[in-house]
C-alpha cells in the first residue's frame, strides 16, 4: 500500500462502485456463502464479518484492479467469481484508498492480523 492514502476518498469511491454490490455498510450481498443459480458466490462482506482482511494487500489488489477470475488463476485457482475488474476504471491511487477505507472500518485484531499477513507476503515475495 502507498505511504500516503485518502481515506474519506476512498470512502466516497467505495460508495460509487462497491457499495451496490458489498452494500453500503460493506455488509455484503444476502446470502453471500450460497452460490446463486449461476453458481457464483454472491458479493461478501468487507467488514470484520468477512475475509477481505484473511487476505495480504497484494491480493486485495489483484482482486480489484484484475477481478476475480484473473487474480485467483494466478494464484493458482480457477474459480468463476463474479468480481469485476476494475484496472480500466479506477487508477492504482484509486484502488488503494478503497482498500485503505475498508481496513479503516475493521476492529484493531482484524487490522493487526491482516498488518501481519502483508508483512508475511513481501518477506516471502510478494509485490
Amino acid at each position: 500500500m502507498p505511504v500516503t492514502v485518502d481515506i474519506a476518498q476512498g470512502e466516497a469511491l467505495y460508495a460509487r462502485s462497491c457499495a451496490a454490490c458489498h452494500g453500503a455498510n460493506l455488509e455484503a450481498q444476502p446470502d453471500w456463502r450460497t452460490p446463486d443459480a449461476e453458481g457464483r458466490l454472491p458479493a461478501p462482506p468487507h467488514d470484520e464479518t468477512g475475509h477481505t482482511w484473511h487476505h495480504p494487500d497484494r491480493v486485495l489488489f489483484q482482486y480489484t484492479k484484475l477481478g476475480g477470475r484473473e487474480a485467483l488463476a494466478l494464484q493458482g485457482v480457477e474459480f468463476d467469481s463474479g468480481m469485476p475488474a476494475f484496472g480500466d476504471v479506477l487508477t492504482h491511487r484509486e484502488i488503494w484508498n478503497i482498500l485503505a477505507y475498508i481496513q479503516s472500518t475493521w476492529p484493531e485484531r482484524e487490522r493487526a492480523m491482516q498488518a501481519e499477513r502483508t508483512a508475511a507476503d513481501l518477506a516471502n515475495g510478494g509485490t
